[in-house]
Parts: structure tokens; sequence; C-alpha cells
């Protein structure tokens, strides 16, 4: 919850005389709350010595929900950035109970505030009420443990029961009782309770006689017919709704034509077969579990009614309103009255002590009755009727209804009354008398056989630059290895070549989408810092964890106040990697390493590999000799190593997104994929081979893409902060006697200092400067970002011809009809298909090499602007502001 304080900023609660004191008065419960003192009493001791407002909403809500059952024991509340508003977070067990209740905590903290009373048990109430109504229902709830237990992963969808269980290939949905491989054939054929009742007899397996009427006039022939006492059911019906059962004259019979009738135009007459009423359920064929179902009732005590007793009975805390409790509470409806008053009683009426008195003859758990665990009682002949009735029906999970004077005895009298879809799993799991039976976990057994987990490779991706080159690199990689792909970047969503969406998908939303895609064998999810501030990561656990590099790129959003704020965030991505599985860190950025050494991150085994572009690089020497893997740059080779060997993978010039080896940048970005793949076995020569064939224009759009036009070249990359304008300007540092122009800007949700940063870093790099801006300004005036931009670089070098061009197009059409022969614009851009319509207005060529630019194609240790202007040598540049955000810096 975002919560504005208002007037109570700045405030504690030891300003307040008798707020403490009426805050514990209306939750006791407060006393037990330890905070982070960590023993009891420690948030009263907060609450003496004075806290803010924030905090005390967070405890009251956590107490509130504790109450309603709808809660856990674990909060926390944070200033958000802006003025007043704060970032109140509590785990829940009921998500929309839960909701509820943090706006009631801040109406009750209010009340107190003012000493006015509070309705504390009604809030309550209607918490739980809301819980009733959209939580889990009991039988999805007993899959979902099931499955939680077997750490198969599963996320709700929507507000109802439906759930995916699994990733990609390997994903399942369920809702209650029945799965998608639940035959929709099978379901109408059982709900025809008339066709069931033939299909079953030509098999041989016992059903009672009946007949199927459509008017009042001839269900009563069909008693005069079959005689009394029958049962009258809708045709097409669930959960015991419009069910009489011992219907014996005219005028009942009447009666239960019209209450069958309002749930179905056919209406099934059948004889009243006598004996237990047993429900069996089947799963992939097999019977799980049986339970012996009881009537309702109530027992007297010789001085409350019936309807006293019932209402006893109802307190009961195990009966709730509908399904959320093991048992459902009685409702004294027309079938309750009917069968009281065919016994000569009423709802009036005042039992004997000790007397019993059934309410209903339904069975139905939704109708007030009860279940005995009978499943090791059940005869061998009448579990295989079962087995065969449901494989008849073509159910995977069916639930057998069925008479029989002893289900441990091979059956005389009895027979089978229905079959159900989508049976409900209460019963078995929580029996009034017996033993629970695992049914959830047998139907999760059904879907995924012992040994699957339901998972497919994940490979999570994060860091300040690079993050969505290295997605696509993986994605190539592991395609080309025979897999089918989901890829989420920053311009869409990818299953292998085809975008399905397009946009910046790099949030858990964009990662669910390519989780829930059947035909997804690996999924490569670029994971941005607003996706994990704002909803998670969109999965659990990854297979394999990567971090390019760490920047301050996001200093001002989100409530991000510090470079260590951005460490915290991008360090989830580590902390979910699975044990066993790989955290791939960049060797060369120090506060990368530092995520590797996190407590957080530790505490799971699993296996750290580095990558670097120094193969000198002292934390990579000390992890090999730790028995680590690395992957390095040497002597122009991309290289594996232990300590014991080293495998050289792919020559860096023969890659062409490396710009003949030239781009650093992109040599780190493919270290970062090698080392992904290599840790989902991809052989060396598929990376290879791969590698060879990822073009920049094909396959990486928008990232470092060069063209050949007017006498020049355009380079097109989406770089948006220092890091990327550093990284750029230290590639075209190589390229002598041309003059490089850039075309920039920076997103205005980005704090000033970072901005003119940004500024200065292009005045050192470019010989020109253009300045643009982004069409979506967030929240910055037209012109204030452009002229941030202006005056640092003007502060920086004087000298640069500097210019502001608004319009992105513009720009780019303005530094390509001022191009000098031979050189070099680099445009970083905002959308790019626009900007590539003006490219092939000017007939530009995308070209994979350097070659045309005539330079080295080996890179060399030390480089100087050429520009005659005396500016500093590229190495000095880089190294008097060394930097973690970027590998090559």
């Amino acid at each position: 919850m975002r919560l504005d304080l208002g007037d109570l900023d700045g405030k504690e609660t030891r300003e307040f005389k008798g707020f403490n004191d009426r805050l514990l008065g209306c939750l006791p419960g407060l006393n037990d709350h330890q905070c982070s003192l960590g023993r009891r009493g420690g948030f009263v001791q907060r609450l003496e010595e004075g806290t803010y407002f924030g905090h005390v909403v967070e405890h009251v809500a956590i107490e509130l929900a504790t109450l309603a059952e709808a809660g856990a024991n674990h909060g926390k509340t944070r200033h958000s950035g802006e003025p007043r508003i704060y970032n109140v977070a509590i785990e829940y067990k009921a998500e929309q109970a839960s909701r509820y209740l943090l706006e009631v905590a801040v109406r009750l903290v209010t009340a107190v505030l003012n000493a006015e009373a509070f309705p504390v048990g009604k809030e309550i109430w209607e918490a739980k009420q809301i819980a009733a109504r959209t939580e889990l229902g009991p039988s999805t709830r007993a899959i979902v443990e099931a499955a939680e237990r077997r750490n198969i992963p599963w996320r709700r969808e929507g507000d109802e029961s439906l759930v995916q269980l699994g990733y990609g290939k390997n994903r399942h949905y369920i809702q209650a009782a029945m799965t998608d491989r639940t035959s929709a054939t099978a379901v109408e054929l059982v709900q025809d309770k008339e066709y069931t009742k033939t299909l079953l007899s030509r098999a041989g397996i016992p059903v009672p006689e009946g007949r199927v009427v459509r008017s009042a006039a001839e269900a009563i022939a069909a008693l005069h017919e079959l005689g009394a006492p029958l049962v009258v059911k809708p045709l097409r019906g669930r959960q015991g709704n419009g069910v009489c059962i011992g219907v014996e004259t005219d005028q009942e019979m009447q009666h239960a034509y019209n209450e069958a009738g309002s749930f179905s135009p056919s209406v099934l007459v059948e004889r009243l077969i006598t004996g237990r009423n047993y429900r069996l359920l089947v799963v992939d064929n097999k019977m799980i579990a049986a339970s012996e179902r009881t009537p309702c009732k109530v027992i007297g005590d010789g001085s409350r009614t019936i309807k006293e007793l019932i209402d006893l009975e109802d307190n009961n805390p195990l009966r709730g309103e509908g399904h959320e409790k093991p048992l459902t509470k009685i409702k004294v409806d027309h079938s309750v009255i009917q069968h009281l008053k065919r016994v000569g009683l009423t709802t009036k009426s005042v039992p004997a002590r000790n007397e019993e008195v059934t309410l209903s003859e339904r069975v139905n758990l939704s109708a007030g009755a009860t279940a005995r665990d009978v499943t090791d009682d059940v005869h061998p002949w009448i579990k295989l009727m079962c087995e065969r009735a449901a494989r008849l029906a073509g159910l995977d999970i069916c639930g057998v209804d069925l008479i029989a004077d002893d289900i441990s005895r091979p059956m005389k009298n009895g027979g089978i009354l229905e079959l159900n879809a989508g049976p409900g799993l209460r019963m078995h799991c929580f029996p009034s008398e017996g033993k629970p039976r695992d049914v959830g976990g047998a139907i999760v057994d059904m879907l995924y056989p012992q040994g699957e987990t339901g998972r497919i490779p994940i490979i999570s991706i994060t860091g300040t630059n690079g993050k969505t080159t290295v997605t696509r690199m993986v994605g190539h990689i592991l395609q080309s290895f025979g897999k089918t792909v989901g890829v989420t970047t920053t311009d869409g969503i990818y299953i292998n070549d085809t975008r399905i969406v397009e946009g910046d998908t790099t949030g858990p939303a964009s990662a669910q989408t390519v989780l829930s895609d059947p035909v997804v064998d690996v999924a490569v999810l670029e994971t941005a810092r607003g996706g994990i501030v704002r909803r998670g990561l969109g999965y659990d656990w990854s297979d394999v964890g990567v971090i390019t590099n760490i920047g301050e790129d996001h200093l001002g959003q989100d409530g991000i106040k510090s470079i260590d704020d951005v460490v915290y965030i991008k360090s989830l991505v580590a902390e979910r990697v699975c044990e066993g599985g790989a955290l791939v860190l960049n060797a060369d950025a120090e506060l990368v390493v530092a995520i590797g050494r996190q407590k957080a991150v530790t505490k799971r085994k699993k296996q750290i590999v580095y990558f670097s572009l120094n193969d000198d690089n002292p934390v990579v020497h000390e992890h090999l000799n730790q028995g680590g893997t690395a992957f390095l740059l040497h002597d122009g080779w991309l290289v594996e190593t232990t300590k014991n060997e080293s495998h050289k993978i792919v020559d860096v010039s023969s890659v062409p997104a490396t710009m003949n080896g030239l781009a650093e940048f992109q040599v780190a970005n493919i270290l970062a994929a090698v080392a992904a793949c290599r840790a989902q076995n991809v052989p060396r020569d598929v990376i290879a081979s791969s590698l060879k064939k990822f073009t920049s224009y094909s396959n990486n759009p928008g990232r470092v893409n060069l063209y050949k036009l007017n006498g020049g070249h355009v380079i097109v990359d989406y770089g948006h902060n220092a890091n990327a304008f550093e990284a750029i300007c230290r590639m075209a540092s190589k390229w002598e006697d041309r003059r490089v122009t850039g075309v920039i800007t920076v997103p205005g949700d980005r704090d000033d200092k970072l901005i003119e940063h940004a500024g200065r870093v292009a005045a050192r790099g470019f010989h020109r400067v253009i300045i643009r801006e982004d069409h979506d300004l967030r929240g910055r005036d037209t012109g204030s970002v452009a002229q941030l931009l202006r005056d640092a670089v003007l502060a920086e070098a004087p000298q640069t011809d500097c210019q502001i061009v608004l319009d992105e197009n513009e720009a780019l059409h303005q530094a390509v009809k001022t191009m000098q022969h031979g050189e070099v614009v680099v445009v970083f851009y905002e959308k790019l298909e626009p900007l590539r319509r003006v490219l092939e207005k000017y007939a530009a060529q995308p070209v994979q090499s350097l070659s045309a630019l005539n330079v080295e194609t080996k890179p060399r240790r030390v480089n100087r602007y050429a520009d005659g202007k005396g500016r500093r040598p590229a190495l000095q540049f880089a190294q008097a502001r060394r930097s973690s955000a970027h590998p090559s810096l």
C-alpha cells in the first residue's frame, strides 16, 4: 500500500497523549509483536519511545490479518522518496482480505488518534467473508499444496480457482478437481445422468432403475410405475442441488419435480436404493480414497429446539458458509423441513437428551453432511467396479457415488448412483472421522510422475547496461542448440525468432507470458529494475542468473537514493538462483562481485561463474584457485578456464557483434552469454558457430547497428546513460582521423546530476554533439533535459560543436546532412523503427564489419583521440573515472 501520512508525516506516537494505551486496548495482540527487537513487547517499546505512523499502520494491518486468519507475521514500511508517502508491505495468506485490512488499518489508527470507537469485530468478520469468497477452494488448494510439497511452481490465474502448474512445455492447468487433461466429452457424458446409467448398465455395472421425465404429470406417472420411495433429481446437476430423496406421494412428487426442474428441463426419477452412501475417488484409473457420507444431524439435550441445536452446530469452527472450511453450515431449507415433517417433527420440536435427529436425506457436504474415511475398507471387487466406471466414462478424475450395505463386502444390493466430473476433495482431505488422504498429491502425481518437476530452465539476466544484448545472444545460442526459446527483452517477447508482443517487456507479466506458453523449452528473461521494484520477478527460481554490471542510472526513481539501493534490487536475481544453479558475475565490476558474496546469495549452494576482459583479474585468479570456472578474453580469444585447464571457444574478431573485436563492451556481453550457455551444458562448438552467425542488424536490432551512407557511417544504439556513452566513445577512440558525432539524450526521469554527468562524458568522447529529447518527457518540461546536457557539454569542453535539435528524426537528418566525408554519427535512440525509416530514405546499407572504416581489427592497449585538440588519451579518460558500471572500464 502507498500511504500518504499527510499532517502526521514526521510526527511520532509519543507526541499524542493516550494514543498508545487506546491502541493496545483496541488490539491487545499488539503486545505480542516483536518488531525489530526480536522479542515479545518489542513493538510496544517502539510505541513508547516514539515511532512513525506508517510503522504503526503496518503492525495494525498484520494484527488484523492474524485475527482474520488471512495474514502472516512479516511486514516492512519504507519511505518512498516522495514527501509524506510511505510504502507499506505485509505478507499474506488471503490477498484480497489483506488488501482490505490494509485500508481498515488506516481507518482504525485514525479512529484511535481521534479517541473514537472502532468496530474491530465487524471488520474482521467482513475480511473473513472476503477471504471465503475470493480464496482458492478446498479442492484446488489441496492440489496446490501437494504441488508445493514437490516444489512444482504454481500461479493463480484470475480471481477464480484456475491455477497454472509448472512452466512452459511442462505447464498444466487445474481448476478444482479438473485438469487440462480432463476430457470435455467425458464431462458432458457424466452430466447426462440417464446416459451414464445406460453406459454403466451395458458394462454389467449395477445402477438404479429410473425414468427421464419432462413434466410433473410424467413424474407422477413414473411414481406409480416404479413404486415409492423414489429419488428425484435434475438430469444435469451438481452438488446435490435440486435433489429430493424418499418421495412417496403425488403431492411430494409435484414439489420434487418443480425443485429439480428449476435446475434442468429434464428430470431423472429413480428407485431409492437403501444402504450406506459412499463416495469413491478415482484418479488416473486408480481408486485413491473412499468416504462414507452421512446426512446432517443434531443430538438433543432435552431443552433446546431442533432450530437451536442447528444454530449451535453451525457455531462449530469447522463449519463455514461455503467450501472454505472442512464442513458447511446446515441450512434450514425445504428439504430439511419436508424431511422433519415426514418423521413427525418441526424445527420447533425439542428432542430428548441424546436423541439423534437426522435433518435430511441429502449426503452432500455442501448440504451440511459429514464424511468418514473408509479407504482401507473397500472390497477389491467394489474398487475394481469403480475404476472400470471411471475408465468407461473417460474421466481422469472421477467421483463415484454408490449405495452398498457394506463397502468391505462384495456388493449384493446397491449400485452406482452417478459419476462426477470435478468431484469435491474436501471430504477426503478433512474427514469428520478417519484418516485424511493426500488426494491432491495423487492428482499432482498423475500430471507430473515422480521425478518430473514441472519446470523448464530459466535464465534471468539483469544489469545496468548490456542485458538486452546478452539476453538475445543467449536465446540465439540456445535456439541453435535445438531448443524452443521464450525470450523477453526491451523490444518485445519472442518465441524463437517470432515476436509475439511488441514493447518493453522486461517485467514479471512478460516473464509469465513466456512461462505459460506450452511450446517453450527454455526461458531467457531480461529482468529490469522497474519490474522488480513494482511486482517482483515473475518466476520463483532461476537456473542461471546473470548480472552484467551496475551503475547509477536510476537514482531518484522508485525511491532509489543511492547505488546501494540499485545493488539491493539487482541482487534479488542472484538470491533467486536455485540450489545447484549457476550465478554469472562480472569480475571487472566491484559491486557485482560483492553481490556474489552476500549472505542472502551464498546461503543456497550454487556455482559462481565469473567473466572478465582482464585475464590478470585478481578476483578471477582467487576464484580459479578455489576450483571455480571463469570465462576470459585472452589473446583475442574467448576462453573457458579452470585451475587445471582452458578451452578456446571463439576468436573475438570472428564474431560480428564485436566490431572486429574493437567493441570491448560487446566482448564482455558475449562472455556473459557464453558463461550462461555453458551452465546449461551447451557444447562449445555450438556456441562458437552460433556467435559467428549473430549479427547486430538481424539478431540484435538497435544495439550498435552500423550503417554506411552519404560518404560516412551511422551507428544506432539504445544507450541512454553515461556508461553507455562512455563505452561507445571508448570504441570510437580507436577510429583515428575520423570525426565522431554523438546524437544524445537522457530520459527525463533521471536525476539532474546523472544527466549532467552524461553530458560531460559526451563532451570528452565526441567531436560534435547534437542533443535531442525523447517524445516521452517523463514529467519534464520540453527542452529542460536538453539544456542540462548542453550546459554540461560546454562546461566540460567549451570548444565542442554542440547544438539542440529536439526531435529525434530531425536530429538524425541534421547530423547526416552536415556529415563530413568519413564521419561516424552515433545516434542514441528512443524509438528504433522511425529511425530506420529515416535511414532508408538515405539508402543506408547495414554493415557487419569495420573494414570499411579502415581501422585495426584487433584491440589495442592504448589509444588516443585524434582530433588534434589535445584531448586526453582514451585509456586515461577511462581510468580517471573508473566505474563498476561497465565491464570495459
